[in-house]
């Protein structure tokens, strides 16, 4: 594999998945019961956008970038930027954090965070960032097959009733992801079917996505929410035009407040035939 997040560090896609994970974030934070966090392809955790590789595709211009101090901002984008001003404000101006380090400063004493990482440059890099968080664990695996091993979550004769599973695959070639993909999201609510699943996925021609959604709402969850971001129409197969987020089971009312940030996203962010959407794929039950 040949993906390294560096490169697109702080982009549209990474705004609109941290926009959403903080957000199950604070509504799993909001029950006073200790929670878990797996967080599948978790990369170095860190990330530099003045300099290396970031640098060198400019991408996070027009994704972080474009969003200023926040004013006016619906109240999940001003967590966000809040999230990534403790950042920089920890490791400097060009700092930018990966999903580990929010899941780190999102959730409480209490809860626990499973991170695996398959390339070892990247796992170490994750562990010295995250080296003092005793919460925080660190698996160099391949994350669709550390779900078998780590669903149902347990920390010693705890088991975690509540939480939430992120996945984030590179997506080097689009459609064998998603045949990966759906499998483990079907083992892994069959192994933990109250948790909560998150699955990013890229949009580039929407025709492109329509079997994955459709195997996505046969899923045996309680529900299954897509929340989809497009800065430009999706009508070209040879770039990124926007992205989504699979909900499976996730938190009551939590499209109440990803709508708005939604739609700012799509003002702030978006070209010419910029677009958002929310859909309910299977609607709770």
């Amino acid at each position: 594999m040949n993906y390294r997040h560096a490169f697109h560090a702080g982009n549209h896609a990474d705004v609109l998945k941290h926009v959403v994970l903080l957000a199950l974030c604070d509504a799993l934070v909001a029950k006073p019961a200790a929670c878990f966090a797996l967080d599948t392809h978790a990369g170095r955790g860190l990330y530099e956008l003045e300099g290396g590789e970031a640098s060198r595709t400019g991408e996070a211009l027009d994704g972080i970038g474009r969003l200023g101090d926040g004013s006016g901002a619906p109240p999940a984008v001003q967590r966000y930027l809040e999230a990534i001003a403790r950042c920089r404000s920890e490791h400097g101006d060009g700092a930018y954090p990966g999903s580990p380090w929010l899941l780190a400063h999102a959730l409480r004493a209490q809860d626990a965070i499973a991170c695996c990482e398959l390339q070892p440059g990247e796992a170490a890099a994750l562990r010295l960032v995250l080296r003092a968080d005793r919460r925080v664990t660190v698996h160099e695996r391949d994350g669709y097959a550390a779900m078998r091993a780590l669903l149902p979550p347990r920390r010693g004769e705890t088991r975690f009733a509540r939480g939430l599973v992120l996945m984030d695959p590179p997506y080097e070639r689009q459609l064998a992801e998603f045949d990966e993909a759906i499998p483990a999201l079907q083992e892994g609510l069959a192994r933990w079917p109250q948790g909560c699943f998150a699955l990013w996925y890229p949009i580039k021609q929407r025709r492109s996505l329509q079997p994955f959604l459709r195997r996505a709402a046969a899923l045996e969850a309680r529900s299954a929410l897509t929340c989809e971001l497009l800065v430009r129409p999706d009508d070209s197969p040879l770039r990124m035009n926007g992205s989504g987020m699979l909900l499976l089971n996730a938190p009551w009312r939590i499209e109440a407040a990803l709508a708005p940030a939604l739609a700012h996203l799509c003002s702030a962010l978006g070209e010419a035939g910029a677009d958002h959407d929310m859909r309910w794929l299977r609607a709770p039950t």
